[in-house]
C-alpha cells in the first residue's frame, strides 16, 4: 500500500466515522464505512494493520502524513477494532495475536495513553484476544486484563505492572514453565522493537512501557537497534527522526546496574556504550546529547555492578580522556559528578596515572644515575614530543583535581607510590611545565586526603610497606624548592598529618620543617597561613612527644627536649618578622602543644635572650624603654594564656636556671677557657639557652636583671592574679607557691652573697639593683601566700644575719599589715610574738654598716607602730616595752640618726594612743624628751620628715592625754606657737601647717580653762616682749578656746580673762615706738580674741566691761595710744553687735566729738600724740572713730541720733572735710571711704528735715573753701547726701543753687568738672532739670 493511498484512507475514515456517529445521514455513512473496509481493505490482516495505524499514529512525533488523529478518533477506532476482534474466529485471532501482527503491540502502548477512555477502549480490545493461550503475549495480556481497573485509573500503572510481572522472572517461587512463558513474552516484545518493520515511534513507546523492565536480556535485544541508530547519527545526524532520537535515549536507559554485567560478556555492548560517550553533537535542540545521556547512566550502582575491574578501568579511562578532550562545560561537570559519586578502587586510578609516572619513578642512586644518562641521550626525543608530555600532565592534573574531593576511594594507600613518583617528576628541572606548582599542590592535597582516610584521628598506624613508600624527604624537598606559599601550606599540612602516622620518619626531618616555617610561612599575614602553622604544630609536635613516650629512655628524652628547644628558638627568632596580631596565638599554640609545664620557661628564657641581644644594638634610652615595656606586656600575655600552676612552675624553673648561671663572665685565661669548654660539653642542654661564651658580661647581667624584673611584673599583673583567684585547686597551688618562695629565698641569698663579694667592684650597683628586684619578687610571692605561712617565713627572715634580708623581711611585714585589715586570733598571737624580735633589731646598734643599721632600726620602729595600730587596742601588755624602748631612743644622750629618732617619735606616739592610761607613767620621760627635740629648731627645719614626725608625735600625745599635760603645758604652748610660724612659712597646704592647726585646735578644745588660762597668761607674759610676733598664735589659741567654753565656765573665768585682755590691750601703749603695722596686726588678733568673749556675754556682763575699758582708755595718766586701741575696739564691737551697740554708745558721742576737733588741723596745730608717729596715729584714730560712728548710724534703729547728739557731732564731722592731716592722698582716701559715707548715714540717722538744712548749709559753706581739694570733697559730700535722702533734697535745693553756680565757674577745672557732674546726677536723683536755675 502506497503512502498516498494510506493517507487517503485515513482521511476518508476520519470523515466517515465522524458522520456515521450522528446526523440524519448516519446510517448511510455507516454503510459507506463498511464498504471502505470491504472494498479497500478486503483481508482481516489489512483491516487490522490499518486500524493499528489509527490506534498509534498520534504517538508519531514526525507525522509524515501531516495528519492529526485526536483522542476521539483514536477511541472510535479502538471500539471499532474491539467489535471486529470479537467477530473474528479463533484461528484468525491466533494470527492477529502473533508476534508478526502489529495488533497486540499497538494495543499495549495505548495502555499508557494519557486519556483514560483510550486506555479503556484498548483494554476492551485486549479482553477480546486475552483468551488466546497459544499467543506468545498471553501471559502479558492475561495479567493486564486482570488489572484493568488500575490501568484505567492510572496511566503509569502499566509500567509498574509490567515491571512487577517480569520481575517474577528472577523469583524462585514461579514454576519453570511460567517463567519460560514470561521470558518468551518479553523476547517477543523485544523482537518487535528489533524488527525492521517496527516504526521508531512504536519501538519507543514499547520501551516506554518497559521502562522499569531491565536486565541483560533486554539490553542484548536492543543492541542491534542501538548500533543501527548510532550509525545513522554518525553518518547522517540531520536525517535522524525525533522518534529515533527518543528511541536512542530509551535504549541508553537500559544501561544500568541490572544490565552492567553484559559489558563484561558482550564486547559489542561495551563498544557501543563507549561510542555513545564520544558522540557530543546535539541531535535535537532542547534534548540532551547522546554523550550526556550515556554519562548519566554511569551511576554509583551501575559502576559497582560491573563485575570486571578491567571494564571499570576502561570506563574510567574513557571518562578521563573525555575530561581532557571535551569542550562542553556540562560534560566536564557531569564527569566530575560521576567520579565523585562512584566508588573507585585506588589501584584503578593509579593505573591511569602510571603511564606518566613510570618514567619518573626513582628508587635507588644507581637507577637515578642511569635515568639521567638516558634522559641526556633522549633530549631530542623529549623536545620532539612536547605536546604529548603536556597532554599527559594535563590529564594527570585533571585526575588529581577529581581526587581532591573524592571520598569513595577503596584502598587509597595504593595511590601513595604513584603520587610520590609524580611529585618527584614535578621536582625535576627537565620537566619544563609552567603549572607544576599547581600540580604539586594537587598531589600534596591528595596525599593529605589519603592520610586523613587512613587515620581519621591522626593516630599512629602500624609500620609496614606504607611507611616505606611514604617519602617525607621528598615533601621537605618540595618545601625547599618551591617559592609558592600555597605549595608550602599544602606540604606543611601533609607533614603534620604524616607526623601522627609515621612519627619516626617526620622526626628525622623536623628541623628543616620548622626552620622553613620560621623563615617563610610565619611572616605571612593571612588567615590561611596562620591555620597552616596551627595545624602543623598540632600534628607534628604531638608526634615528637609520642616518640619520647614510646622511646622512654633518658637519651631519647634529652634528644626530644633538645629538638623542642631548637623548634622554640626557630619560632622566637622568627617572631620579629611575624605580624603583631599573630605572635601571641602562634607561640601559645606551640607551647600548649609541647606542654606548658615543661617548655614555657624555655620560651621565656629564649625571649629574654633575644631581647638582651637585640637591645645591644639599640642606642636611644627612650627607645629601649619603649621596647622593653612592649616586650614585657607581650611576655605577660603569653604566660597568662596558661594556668596559674604552669606559670608558677615556669618561674621556679627560671630561678633554678638563673642560679646555675655563673656570677660573672670569667676572663679569657687559657687554662680557665679549657676547663670551661670541658664543663660546657658536660653541661645539660638547658645551659645552651643562654650561651655565656657567646655573650658579653654586660649581656649576662642584663639577662639576669631582665628575668627577675619580668617575674616581679608577672606576679603583680592583673591577669596572673585573676588566674590565681580562678584556680579551683587552691591546696595544690599553695604547694607551688611555697616552692617558689623557697626558690626565691635561695636566689636572694645567692644574690646577697654576690652583693657582698662585689661591694667594691664596678658591678656593685648592678648587684644591689638585682637584689632589690629579687626582694620585689619575694614581696609578690608573699602576697600569694596564706597568712600562717607568711608569718613563719617573715619571723625566720628577721633573724637572718644579713641586714638587707632583715630589712626586706620587715618591709614585707609592713606591706602585709597595711594591706590586710582582719586577722584571725591565732595569727594575731603569732604576730605579737614578733614584737620582742623587732625590739631587738631596734636596740641592736652596731658600728658596722651603720647606715644600713639605721635603716633597719627605722623600719623596725615602723613595723612596731603598725603592729600596735593593728592589734594594740586589745593587746596592751606587749607594747609597754615598745614605748619604753622608743623613749630610750628619743632621750638618748648619744646623738641618734634623725630618721631613727623620727620613727621612734611616731612609734611612741602610736603606742601612747593605744595604751592611753597605761602610758601615763611614761609621760615624765616622754614629754621632756619630745619637747627637747622640738626646741632644736635648726635640726627640725633642715629635715621636714623629722619635723613632721615630732609634730605628729606631740599631736597624738595631746589628743590622747590632754588632762595629764599640765606640767608641760607652758612649754607645749611655746613650741606650738613657734611651729605655727614655721608652718605659715611653708604654706597653708603643707603637711606641717595642717598638723599644727590640728594641734592648736586640740589644745584649745580639749584642755579645761582652769588648766589652759593660767598657762596662756604666763606664756603671754614671757613672750609679749621677746617673742611678740608669736602673740598672734597665742591669741588664736585663746580665741578658739573661748569659742568652745560653756556659759558658766565663761562666767567663772571672766575676771581672769578680763585681766588678761586689759593687759593685752595695753600692748600698743607699751610698744608705742614699734612699727605701727606690726603692732596693729598683733592688736587685731587681741581684739578679735576679746570680741569672741564679748559675743558670749550678756548685756549685764558686757556693760561694766565696756565702761571699764572706756575708763581705762580715758584715764588722765594713761597714754593716748590706749584711746587709739579703744576706738579700734569700739569700731569692731559696733561691727559685731550692730544695733545693740547703740545701747552703750551714748557715752562715746562727746569724747568722739572732742577728739575729732582735737585732731583737725584746720582748728588746731597741736599734735594729739606725743610720739613721732603722730600723723599716722591721728589718721588711724580718725579712721576708727569715723568707722565706729558710721556703723552706729548704719545700724541705728532706736533713733540714737537725737537733736542734741546731732548738734554735738554735726560741726566736728563737717569740719573734717577741711582736715588735710596726713597729706592729700590720705585726705582723699579718708573722705571718700570713711568721712562722706559717715556724713550721709548721719543724715539718714537724724531723720529730721530741720536738721538737714543746717547740715546741708555747712557742707555748702565748705564749697567756698580756699582749697580746691576741700571744695571737691564738699561736692562729693553734697551728692552723697542727696543720693541718701532722695526727693527730700528738693527742700534744700534752693539754697544749694547759688553755691553750685559759683563752682560752675571755679578756677579749678577738676572742681568745675565735678560740679557739672554733680548737677547732672542731681537731675537724675530729683527727676527734673536744673538748667533753668543757672
Amino acid at each position: 500500500m502506497s503512502k498516498d493511498y494510506l493517507h487517503l484512507l485515513l482521511e476518508l475514515f476520519d470523515v466517515l466515522v465522524l458522520r456515521a456517529s450522528e446526523g440524519i445521514y448516519a446510517n448511510q455513512f455507516r454503510t459507506m464505512t463498511k464498504l471502505l473496509f470491504e472494498v479497500h481493505l478486503k483481508e482481516p490482516e489489512n483491516q487490522f494493520r490499518f486500524l493499528s495505524v489509527l490506534w498509534t499514529y498520534n504517538y508519531n512525533l514526525s507525522n509524515q502524513f501531516n495528519f492529526k488523529i485526536d483522542a476521539v478518533l483514536q477511541t472510535r477506532a479502538l471500539y471499532i477494532g474491539s467489535v471486529m476482534l470479537t467477530s473474528q474466529t479463533s484461528q484468525k485471532k491466533r494470527q492477529l495475536t502473533s508476534a508478526a501482527s502489529p495488533v497486540t503491540i499497538s494495543l499495549l502502548i495505548n495502555l499508557a495513553s494519557p486519556v483514560s477512555e483510550v486506555r479503556r477502549a484498548a483494554l476492551c480490545c485486549l479482553r477480546s484476544i486475552s483468551g488466546i493461550k497459544e499467543s506468545a503475549f498471553h501471559p502479558i495480556l492475561h495479567y493486564l486484563v486482570q488489572k484493568a481497573e488500575e490501568i484505567i485509573s492510572d496511566q503509569t500503572y502499566v509500567i509498574q505492572g509490567l515491571s512487577s510481572l517480569f520481575g517474577e522472572l528472577h523469583s524462585q517461587q514461579k514454576h519453570k514453565t511460567q517463567q519460560q512463558k514470561l521470558s518468551h513474552a518479553l523476547e517477543a516484545l523485544l523482537e518487535c522493537v528489533q524488527g525492521i518493520r517496527c516504526p521508531s515511534y512504536i519501538a519507543g513507546n514499547v520501551l516506554k512501557i518497559l521502562k522499569e523492565v531491565n536486565g541483560e536480556v533486554v539490553l542484548s535485544y536492543l543492541l542491534p537497534v542501538l548500533d543501527q541508530l548510532l550509525g545513522k547519527v554518525l553518518s547522517k545526524p540531520d536525517g535522524l527522526l525525533k522518534d529515533e532520537a527518543l528511541l536512542l535515549h530509551f535504549i541508553l536507559g537500559k544501561y544500568n546496574e541490572y544490565s552492567a554485567a553484559l559489558l563484561c560478556t558482550n564486547q559489542q555492548c561495551l563498544d557501543l556504550f563507549i561510542k555513545c560517550l564520544h558522540i557530543s553533537q546535539e541531535i535535537y535542540k532542547g534534548h540532551s546529547t547522546v554523550q550526556i545521556r550515556g554519562l548519566g547512566q554511569i551511576t554509583k550502582q551501575f559502576f559497582a555492578a560491573v563485575p570486571d575491574g578491567k571494564v571499570q578501568q576502561k570506563i574510567l579511562g574513557v571518562l578521563f580522556d573525555l575530561l581532557l578532550t571535551c569542550k562542553n562545560p556540562l560534560c566536564a561537570q557531569t564527569i566530575g559528578s560521576i567520579f565523585k559519586g562512584i566508588s573507585v578502587d585506588a589501584e584503578q586510578v593509579s593505573m591511569e596515572l602510571e603511564p606518566l609516572s613510570k618514567v619518573k619513578n626513582v628508587t635507588t642512586v644507581h637507577q637515578t644515575r642511569r635515568q639521567k644518562m638516558q634522559q641526556q641521550r633522549k633530549v631530542q626525543d623529549q623536545e620532539s614530543a612536547p605536546e604529548e608530555s603536556s597532554s599527559n600532565w594535563q590529564r594527570v592534573t585533571l585526575i588529581l583535581e577529581l581526587l581532591q574531593h573524592k571520598k569513595k576511594l577503596r584502598q587509597p594507600q595504593a595511590l601513595i607510590p604513584v603520587l610520590f613518583s609524580l611529585l618527584a617528576g614535578c621536582l625535576e628541572p627537565s620537566t619544563g611545565q609552567e603549572n607544576l606548582e599547581y600540580i604539586k599542590q594537587l598531589i600534596l592535597g591528595c596525599l593529605l586526603n589519603i592520610c586523613q582516610k587512613l587515620s581519621p584521628d591522626g593516630s599512629r598506624i602500624g609500620a609496614g610497606i606504607l611507611e616505606e613508600k611514604f617519602n617525607v624527604e621528598l615533601i621537605v624537598q618540595c618545601i625547599r624548592v618551591s617559592e609558592m606559599p600555597q605549595t608550602h601550606h599544602h606540604a606543611l599540612l601533609l607533614l603534620g598529618a604524616a607526623a601522627g602516622m609515621f612519627p619516626g620518619k617526620v622526626l628525622h626531618n623536623i628541623m628543616p620543617i620548622f626552620t622553613f616555617m620560621g623563615t617563610n610561612v610565619m611572616r605571612l599575614d593571612d588567615a590561611y597561613s596562620f591555620q597552616v602553622i596551627n595545624k602543623t604544630v598540632k600534628m607534628v609536635i604531638p608526634a615528637l612527644i609520642q616518640a619520647e613516650e614510646d622511646g622512654g629512655s633518658s637519651e631519647t628524652m634529652g634528644n626530644v627536649e633538645g629538638v623542642a628547644i631548637k623548634i622554640i628558638r626557630v619560632f622566637v627568632d622568627a617572631l620579629p618578622h611575624v605580624p603583631e596580631h599573630r605572635r601571641l596565638p602562634i607561640l601559645v599554640q606551640l607551647i600548649s602543644t609541647l606542654g606548658g609545664e615543661r617548655f614555657l620557661w624555655i620560651l621565656l628564657v629564649l625571649l629574654f635572650e633575644q631581647h638582651v641581644t637585640k637591645q645591644g644594638t639599640s642606642v636611644a634610652n627612650v627607645e629601649k624603654e619603649t621596647v622593653l615595656e612592649t616586650d614585657t606586656e607581650f611576655w605577660i600575655s603569653v604566660c597568662c594564656e596558661f594556668s596559674a600552676k604552669e606559670q608558677l612552675q615556669t618561674l621556679i624553673k627560671i630561678l633554678h636556671y638563673l642560679t646555675k648561671l655563673p656570677e660573672n663572665k670569667e676572663a679569657d685565661d687559657p687554662q680557665q677557657k679549657k676547663s670551661r669548654l670541658r664543663k660546657t660539653k658536660s653541661q645539660n642542654q638547658e645551659t645552651e639557652l643562654f650561651n655565656v661564651e657567646s655573650h658579653s658580661g654586660k649581656q649576662l647581667r642584663h639577662f639576669k636583671f631582665l628575668s627577675v624584673s619580668f617575674m616581679s611584673q608577672l606576679l603583680a599583673s592583673h591577669s596572673f592574679v585573676e588566674k590565681v583567684v580562678e584556680c579551683e585547686h587552691a591546696e595544690e597551688l599553695q604547694e607551688f607557691e611555697q616552692r617558689l618562695l623557697e626558690e626565691v629565698l635561695c636566689y636572694i641569698n645567692a644574690v646577697a652573697s654576690s652583693v657582698e663579694e662585689n661591694a667594691d667592684a664596678p658591678t656593685a650597683k648592678f648587684w644591689r639593683a638585682l637584689l632589690s628586684k629579687s626582694y620585689d619578687v619575694l614581696d609578690k610571692v608573699n602576697s600569694l601566700l596564706p597568712a600562717e605561712a607568711f608569718i613563719t617565713v617573715i619571723r625566720g627572715l628577721i633573724l637572718n644575719q644579713l641586714p638587707s634580708v632583715r630589712r626586706k623581711a620587715m618591709d614585707l611585714l609592713n606591706n602585709k599589715l597595711q594591706q590586710c585589715r582582719h586577722w584571725p586570733k591565732e595569727q594575731i598571737e603569732l604576730l605579737l610574738k614578733m614584737v620582742p624580735e623587732l625590739i631587738a633589731v631596734v636596740q641592736h646598734n652596731t658600728r658596722k654598716a651603720e647606715e644600713e643599721q639605721a635603716i633597719n632600726r627605722q623600719t623596725a620602729f615602723f613595723s612596731l607602730k603598725l603592729l600596735c595600730k593593728c592589734f594594740g587596742t586589745e593587746n596592751h601588755m606587749p607594747f609597754i616595752p615598745v614605748l619604753s624602748t622608743a623613749i630610750d631612743v628619743i632621750s638618748s644622750d648619744v646623738k641618734e640618726e634623725r630618721n631613727v629618732t623620727g620613727s621612734a617619735l611616731l612609734c611612741a606616739a602610736e603606742v601612747t594612743c593605744v595604751l592611753k592610761a597605761l602610758a601615763i607613767p611614761h609621760l615624765p620621760r616622754l614629754m621632756p624628751a619630745l619637747l627637747e627635740v622640738l626646741k632644736h629648731k635648726d635640726e627640725l627645719v633642715t629635715g621636714e620628715i623629722y619635723l613632721l614626725s615630732a609634730v605628729t608625735a606631740l599631736l597624738k600625745v595631746v589628743e590622747t592625754l590632754p588632762r595629764f599635760l599640765s606640767p608641760y603645758l607652758l612649754d607645749i604652748l611655746q613650741q606650738v606657737i613657734r611651729l605655727e610660724r614655721i608652718g605659715t612659712e611653708m604654706g597653708p597646704s603643707s603637711h606641717l601647717k595642717i598638723r599644727v592647726t590640728s594641734l592648736i585646735t586640740t589644745l584649745a578644745t580639749k584642755l579645761p580653762p582652769r588648766v589652759l588660762l593660767p598657762a596662756v597668761t604666763k606664756c603671754y607674759d614671757e613672750i609679749s616682749n621677746s617673742w611678740k610676733i608669736y602673740l598672734c598664735t597665742l591669741m588664736d589659741i585663746l580665741k578658739e578656746h573661748i569659742v568652745v567654753l560653756e556659759k558658766d565656765q565663761l562666767n567663772a573665768h571672766q575676771y581672769e580673762l578680763t585681766a588678761l585682755f586689759v593687759k593685752a590691750l595695753d600692748f600698743r601703749a607699751e610698744h608705742s615706738q614699734d612699727d605701727l603695722e606690726e603692732v596693729g596686726k598683733i592688736e587685731f588678733h587681741i581684739i578679735t580674741c576679746l570680741i569672741s568673749m564679748i559675743m558670749k556675754l550678756s548685756e549685764i556682763s558686757f556693760r561694766p566691761l565696756f565702761f571699764k575699758l572706756f575708763d581705762w582708755a580715758k584715764s588722765e595718766d594713761s597714754s593716748k595710744d590706749r584711746l587709739l586701741t579703744f576706738c579700734r575696739l569700739a569700731d569692731c564691737i559696733a561691727d559685731h553687735l550692730k544695733g545693740l551697740f547703740a545701747l552703750f554708745a551714748g557715752h562715746l558721742v562727746k569724747p568722739f566729738s572732742d577728739t575729732l576737733n582735737q585732731i583737725n588741723t584746720s582748728k588746731t596745730d597741736e599734735a594729739f600724740f606725743d610720739s613721732e608717729e603722730n600723723t599716722a596715729k591721728s589718721c588711724l584714730l580718725l579712721q576708727f572713730i569715723l568707722g565706729c560712728l558710721y556703723k552706729i548710724f548704719l545700724y541705728d534703729s532706736h533713733h540714737f541720733v537725737s537733736k542734741e547728739r546731732a548738734e554735738s557731732l554735726m560741726m566736728p564731722l563737717v569740719d573734717q572735710l577741711e582736715n588735710i592731716i596726713g597729706g592729700e592722698e590720705k585726705f582723699q582716701e579718708r573722705t571718700t571711704v570713711y568721712l562722706i559715707p559717715c556724713i550721709a548715714r548721719f543724715a539718714i540717722a537724724m531723720a529730721d528735715d530741720s536738721l538737714w538744712k543746717p547740715l546741708n548749709y555747712q557742707i555748702l559753706l565748705k564749697m567756698r573753701h580756699a582749697s580746691p581739694k576741700v571744695r571737691f570733697a564738699a561736692l562729693l559730700a553734697l551728692l552723697e547726701l542727696a543720693e541718701k535722702i532722695r526727693e527730700n533734697y528738693m527742700v534744700l535745693l534752693p539754697e544749694s543753687i547759688p553755691f553750685l553756680a559759683e563752682l560752675m565757674e571755679d578756677e579749678c577745672e577738676e572742681v568745675e568738672h565735678q560740679c557739672q557732674k554733680t548737677i547732672q546726677q542731681l537731675e537724675v536723683i530729683l527727676g527734673e532739670s536744673l538748667q533753668s536755675y543757672f
